[in-house]
């Protein structure tokens, strides 16, 4: 593990805290429904001392909760002499306002123990702010319930004489101005995040996404050598990092590490983390890691391809890449995980068990998106040769007597369009070395990765 990232702090006497939740018929059936709520606690630095679940077609409107069960809840969280309540559920205002009365101690809902989380993990500058952002806007139809207990402003003055107005309002004024100033310093960001990210297309691109705490801060420190900060625990790093992979039969890459996900990720942070994001919307190839110890690693894929979907990457380039096998006690599981995909690449970051099929395959994924290309063109033509040069590989040059040359050569496909413009007087391309003129193939589909690999 890094020393150089901070854990994340806890008080010395932690605070205790019953887990609550309410299984509704569109939830995914899982083996201890509570079980990742547990893990968003422990990470927060809460103290888990109950648990209540139930399953209902549809929520209370008033709690949640159904009276009875909320009834139950009382009396767990004054037996066990616990400090707040934590919903496994996104609560409306007016629900979290009913239970505390109900309650008598603090209620945070799903979402808002995330952002607690962030709030604390955010080390950069830009994390910080994408945290800020979405802390507000989900605070802001809440405003109400921290300022019931005030009456409207008394003092007057140059434009406030009369009833003036509640405070309520004024904050409401102030956050949203906040709001605004957020949104368009992080715009700022993302604006110089593509410009970065795009500067860097000279070399091939690979983002590693996926569920929190699947490993792959682990499996970048394996692959690159670099020393990123790994803990287990949800959210352990929030902000992007980008190392060079020396790629076995291929050479350099650059190698993203990105925020991880979650079922039912907030949209507040979906939104307001969209520049950490850009490095994986401008990658060449995604790999997605799951966790395949993990007893509910069908829904964690599930969950990790609803958020790529839900920023726009779900057409993407993605090898599934299985971590954790060392850590499978049934090998039948695994194996049955296989099947299911059965282009997937089963692997142990920690001990470096199948690396090296990982990187072929990389490299194989990313050869598809080349073509190999014959060109012919004048020899003295410097600018298509410096071009090839610098975007692609240059195999071999054949000259001629009438002043042409060939070049052999490999190359992006999304820059074929474009030779003709720097001089290519003819284009051939190499398919199982077999020379075939561009023409014949123009409406070949360009070749992608099978989508039984992907999901």
């Amino acid at each position: 593990m890094s020393s150089r990232e901070p854990k994340m702090s806890t008080d010395e006497f932690p605070q205790a805290a019953v887990l609550a939740g309410v299984l509704l018929p569109r939830r995914n059936a899982e083996e201890t429904p509570l079980e990742e709520l547990v893990g968003l606690a422990e990470a927060a630095g809460l103290r888990v001392v109950g648990q209540v679940l139930q399953k209902r077609e549809a929520p209370d409107a008033a709690t949640y909760l159904g009276r009875g069960k909320a009834d139950e809840l009382r009396q767990l969280v004054h037996s066990r002499a616990a400090d707040l309540v934590v919903f496994d559920n996104d609560l409306s205002p007016a629900q979290a306002r009913n239970l505390e009365k109900e309650l008598r101690v603090r209620v945070l809902d799903r979402t808002e123990l995330i952002l607690d989380i962030f709030a604390v993990r955010a080390r950069t500058h830009e994390a910080q702010l994408a945290v800020e952002l979405a802390q507000l806007e989900y605070a802001m139809p809440r405003l109400k319930r921290l300022w019931t207990h005030l009456e409207r402003q008394t003092k007057g003055g140059v434009g406030l004489r009369g009833p003036g107005e509640k405070q309520l309002e004024l904050d409401r004024r102030l956050t949203a101005r906040r709001i605004h100033e957020l949104k368009r310093e992080l715009d700022l960001i993302h604006r110089r995040k593509q410009r970065e990210v795009v500067a860097r297309k000279r070399h091939k691109t690979v983002s590693l996404v996926g569920y929190t705490n699947a490993g792959k801060s682990t499996l970048m420190n394996a692959l690159t050598g670099a020393d990123v900060y790994v803990e287990d625990a949800l959210f352990a790093t929030l902000d992007t990092r980008t190392r060079r992979w020396q790629l076995a039969g291929w050479g350099p890459v650059l190698l993203s590490d990105t925020v991880g996900f979650i079922r039912d990720l907030p949209h507040h942070l979906v939104a307001s983390f969209r520049a950490t994001l850009e490095e994986a919307r401008q990658a060449d190839l995604l790999l997605h890691v799951a966790d395949g110890s993990s007893p509910a690693v069908l829904h964690q894929i599930s969950a990790a391809h609803k958020v790529l979907s839900e920023i726009g990457l779900q057409t993407k380039d993605t090898l599934l890449v299985i971590n954790k096998v060392d850590k499978v006690e049934d090998r039948a599981a695994l194996h049955a995980l296989t099947q299911r995909y059965p282009h997937a690449i089963p692997i142990s970051a920690r001990t470096g068990e199948g690396l090296h099929r990982l990187s072929a395959t990389v490299s194989e994924s990313l050869a598809r998106r080349f073509l190999e290309l014959e060109i012919e063109t004048l020899v003295e033509n410097g600018r298509l040769t410096a071009f090839l040069a610098h975007h692609g590989e240059i195999f071999s040059h054949r000259y001629g007597s009438d002043g042409r040359t060939v070049i052999h050569c490999r190359l992006p496909e999304e820059y074929a369009g474009i030779l003709p413009q720097l001089g290519a007087i003819r284009l051939h391309r190499r398919v199982n070395g077999k020379s075939l003129p561009m023409e014949a193939d123009r409406d070949a589909s360009p070749d992608r990765l099978p989508e039984a690999g992907v999901w």
